[in-house]
């Protein structure tokens, strides 16, 4: 049962699901900042106008503006870097070593039928629009099933999702592709490309996992083809310190300056994570106008460091922030961007500010979109784009006074503020849950359908917490007997 919200008592989702809409929130969110006595028309699926409010409601005495008391309208985020089919796997990688992928992610996602595809990639579409993501951007899943399924989910939960196809052609330590082979991949992701070019919600995209299964030719023809049909060719890139080393041993390149050397860099491409750079290779993404998708959470979770997203900034290279399937929720993202900055650069040199809190706003919407291949399509609140956005509760303690709306979002705000969450103009949650579908019943499909994970050949290096305890209790049971065997020896 959904409840009005404390700042909207009269709000409620019935109110919110006509085809044309006249909103008038108490603030909005444009790229020149928090503005009030705003209005904004949606229709057909796309904001039409932004404008003052008396002006706005003016020019359309036909419609019944629906007032917004206590709330942010604001463009939906947008997730660069995201695996929609690793959502079943989830707290297993955690307190893993680096190059999980290797032990947990390849075995997991290579046993996902069609049917677990699909639920994991719907119940990642959930998580990410609860976190108030309207788009991810998926890298592309090693699973060999029909790839509709993971499109399918995101039809279903309204989710804006990128989808990527992995081209690799290199793989069981094979040092040179068969030409026939790639030949083929190239043909499916010809395919894959014309499928969803014209999707509502679907846009395609191509991807390698890392540059070292994929062959020259491979990486070159991809993001080539990626760069003729205007979509972005994923890959990768400089994560694990591992990987950079076996570039250097093979090949006395690091995997970015491999990419560039057969001429996989470019406007299409969005490298992931990118933690591992130099001077030279911070130089490369710029010079070839490369996107970056910062993982923050990654990082702190599993990675070997933290990209230097500001210098990136800096340095005029295009950002998004990505969650890598850590934690999807867009407002702690936020946070994490910026507290990563601020303690792996920001202390040691005195930076108080990071980029300030419009920083990480601006890479969040704006900036992810584009990086994302979707300028001028999503991302921000203006005429003619995606009508993608959040209603956020700011009557809240944690963001009363303002005084700084973007450094409070950034710090301050969370998911639970979260009223609503619109793509394409529909209204696809309410208060953190689904309205036009049962999302309860897809938590009970998925804890049913989790325990195939169990037969999948993953291969953790420590235990789960409950092995843990046991272990613990264990050792405390010897160490417990062997105290009472020393005092019995002793008298």
């Amino acid at each position: 049962m959904t409840h009005p919200t404390l700042s909207a008592p009269g709000l409620t989702p019935d109110r919110l699901g006509g085809e044309t809409l006249l909103l008038l929130p108490e603030e909005v969110l444009l790229p020149e900042g928090c503005q009030a006595n705003q209005a904004v028309l949606i229709a057909g699926g796309r904001f039409q106008e932004i404008g003052d409010a008396t002006a706005v409601c003016r020019r359309h005495p036909e419609l019944t503006p629906i007032e917004l008391p206590g709330h942010l309208l604001m463009p939906g985020l947008i997730d660069t870097h995201h695996h929609l089919t690793q959502s079943l796997g989830k707290s297993l990688v955690f307190g893993e070593p680096s190059e999980i992928f290797k032990r947990i992610w390849i075995p997991l996602e290579a046993s996902l039928d069609e049917e677990l595809l699909h639920l994991s990639a719907k119940l990642a579409a959930l998580e990410a629009l609860r976190g108030g993501f309207t788009t991810a951007v998926d890298a592309g899943t090693r699973s060999a099933a029909d790839m509709t399924a993971i499109a399918r989910a995101a039809e279903e939960t309204g989710l804006r999702c990128v989808l990527g196809m992995i081209c690799n052609d290199l793989g069981g330590g094979a040092s040179a592709s068969d030409p026939e082979a790639r030949t083929a991949i190239l043909k499916r992701a010809e395919g894959h490309l014309a499928r969803w070019q014209s999707h509502p919600l679907v846009s395609p995209s191509l991807a390698v996992s890392i540059p070292e299964v994929a062959s020259d030719a491979m990486l070159h023809a991809a993001s080539a083809l990626s760069a003729e049909a205007g979509v972005i060719f994923q890959t990768h890139v400089n994560e694990h310190l591992q990987a950079v080393e076996r570039s250097l041993v093979a090949r006395r390149q690091r995997p970015l300056e491999h990419l560039h050397a057969v001429g996989a860099l470019g406007p299409q491409a969005l490298v992931a994570h990118a933690t591992l750079v130099t001077p030279d290779e911070l130089n490369l993404l710029r010079d070839t106008d490369t996107a970056v998708a910062f993982n923050p959470v990654a990082s702190s979770w599993k990675g070997n460091a933290v990209a230097p997203a500001l210098q990136m900034a800096a340095l005029g290279i295009r950002i998004g922030l990505g969650t890598d399937g850590t934690r999807s929720d867009g407002f702690r993202l936020m946070d994490a961007a910026e507290t990563s900055q601020r303690l792996a650069f920001g202390l040691a040199t005195g930076d108080s500010s990071c980029g300030g809190g419009w920083r990480w706003l601006e890479q969040a919407t704006r900036g992810g979109a584009d990086a994302a291949g979707l300028k001028g399509l999503t991302g921000e609140i203006a005429p003619g784009l995606a009508a993608d956005f959040l209603l956020v509760d700011l009557a809240v303690p944690e963001m009363t006074p303002s005084w700084d709306r973007p450094w409070e979002l950034v710090r301050y705000a969370g998911r639970d503020q979260i009223t609503a969450v619109f793509t394409n103009g529909r209204l696809r949650l309410w208060q953190g849950w689904p309205l036009a579908w049962d999302a309860r019943a897809l938590l009970r499909q998925v804890r049913e359908a989790a325990a195939a994970v169990r037969e999948a050949p993953i291969y953790r290096v420590h235990p789960e917490a409950s092995e843990h305890r046991a272990r613990s209790r264990g050792k405390a049971m010897i160490a417990e007997a062997l105290d009472s065997a020393r005092r019995q020896r002793h008298g």
